[in-house]
Order: C-alpha cells, then sequence, then structure tokens
C-alpha cells in the first residue's frame, strides 16, 4: 500500500487540554469521546482527504502536544505548516493569552502560514453561561486587529474552509516553492473560527 499523498501540512497548537485531540477525532473520525484524554507527547498525524469543488485535497494534521515543556517540539512540527489552527479553551483564560503566543510565533516564523483562531468547548457555555472566561469581542477584536477576514465556522466547517483556502488561486501561489525575497513581508493570513456569541 503507497502512502497517501498530503497536499497542504496543517498543525493544531494551544495550551494542554484546550481541545485539539478533540477537534481532529470529531472531524477525522466522527465521534466525540468523553472522559479525559491522554495527553499528546510530541505529535499526532493524520492524513484526510477532503472534496473540494471538483478536487481530493489531502489535509495532513499534525495534532501538537500543547505542554509547555514540548514547546521546542511544537516548532519542529510547525514548520513549513500552510495552515495552522490555533486553539484555546473559552473557559481558561489563561489558553487565550497562550493562543495570542502562539500567533506571534507563528507569524514571526511562518510567514506563509495562514492562521485560523479556534475558540473549544463552546457546548459548555451554552450548559453554563457562568463557565465563559473568554470575551467574544475580545477574541473578535484580537482576529481583526491580526486580519481583516474573521469566520465563524464549526469543527468540519473549519477543516472544509482549510481545504477551500489552499485551494484558492493565493493559497496556492504561496506553496510553490520559488525563492523567497527576505527583504519582502507578505501579507499575513489570519481568521477566527469556531467561536460563537
Amino acid at each position: 500500500m503507497s502512502a497517501m499523498r498530503v497536499d497542504v501540512k496543517v498543525v493544531m497548537l494551544g495550551k494542554e487540554s484546550v481541545g485539539k485531540t478533540s477537534l481532529v477525532e470529531r472531524y477525522v473520525h466522527h465521534r466525540f469521546l468523553v472522559g479525559p484524554y491522554q495527553n499528546t507527547i510530541g505529535a499526532a498525524f493524520v492524513a484526510k482527504p477532503i472534496q473540494v469543488g471538483e478536487k481530493v485535497i489531502t489535509l495532513g494534521i499534525w495534532d501538537t502536544a500543547g505542554s509547555e515543556r514540548y514547546e521546542a517540539m511544537s516548532r519542529i512540527y510547525y514548520r513549513g505548516a500552510r495552515a495552522a489552527i490555533v486553539c484555546y479553551d473559552l473557559t481558561d483564560s489563561s489558553s487565550f493569552q497562550r493562543a495570542r503566543f502562539w500567533v506571534k510565533e507563528l507569524q514571526n516564523c511562518e510567514e506563509h502560514c495562514k492562521i485560523y483562531l479556534c475558540g473549544t468547548k463552546n457546548d459548555l457555555i451554552q450548559e453554563d453561561r457562568s463557565l465563559r472566561k473568554i470575551d467574544y469581542h475580545d477574541a473578535q477584536d484580537f482576529a481583526e486587529g491580526e486580519c481583516s477576514r474573521p469566520v465563524g465556522v464549526l469543527t468540519y466547517e473549519l477543516f472544509q474552509k482549510v481545504a477551500e483556502d489552499y485551494n484558492s488561486a493565493a493559497f496556492q501561489y504561496m506553496t510553490e516553492e520559488t525563492g523567497v525575497d527576505l527583504g519582502q513581508k507578505k501579507d499575513s493570513y489570519f481568521y477566527s473560527c469556531c467561536h460563537n456569541n
């Protein structure tokens, strides 16, 4: 059996226990696992084909460890990524600060990487509004401050958006292996997702 070709490298970043693995499980295996997860050590990889119009695009998804002790290792996994889903837990304000860190890190180190900001655990907020620790407008302002095109989506739509963006002419242009002008700064790509009022 031959290896599956990966069209776009996608990396999942964020503080530990924000729900990165849950998002991947939900998208790839169509399940929501209940109970405590075993924390990811290093990174887990899965390739998932997705239909975009007439094309099939394969997302190579790297689910990285969120613990700060694995931070240096995460840098290895996001190198060369064309998309990053930076997750934060709506019930944990420190996770939003960590998301800000990862966004800045990616903007400084991976200028051709589109960034998708993803607020998780919205289901808990729906059950009890008092659990919300990240103000919707603060997250929206952060996303808009980095880019003028935030988007609100759910899990399946998030990965579909990544594939559709990759399929767009501008994203394709970014992935061409051509020379890089170190004196020229490209436009940042930054989106907000998975975050409802």
